[in-house]
């Protein structure tokens, strides 16, 4: 599943591939993966995400246009 999102967090945030695939604890090529739709994004990794750009994993997944985190935080 492509997910433009991804990339889209990452740029405004002026971070390089390589930066989230340390805070994910993988390397920069897995992580491309995900962003460029190769692979399925994990769980684990899309929440992860979620709370560093402090937004919900529905506005990462598309299913809103709302950037506003869910989780109370």
């Amino acid at each position: 599943m492509y997910l433009k999102r991804l990339r889209e967090l990452r740029e405004d945030n002026d971070l390089k591939q390589a930066n989230i695939a340390n805070l994910l604890k993988i390397k920069q090529p897995q992580y491309a993966r995900y962003e460029t739709g190769k692979r399925d994004i994990p769980l684990d990794y899309l929440i992860i995400l979620a709370n560093f750009y402090k937004t919900s994993t529905d506005y990462i997944l598309e299913l809103t246009n709302d950037m506003k985190s869910n989780s109370g935080k």
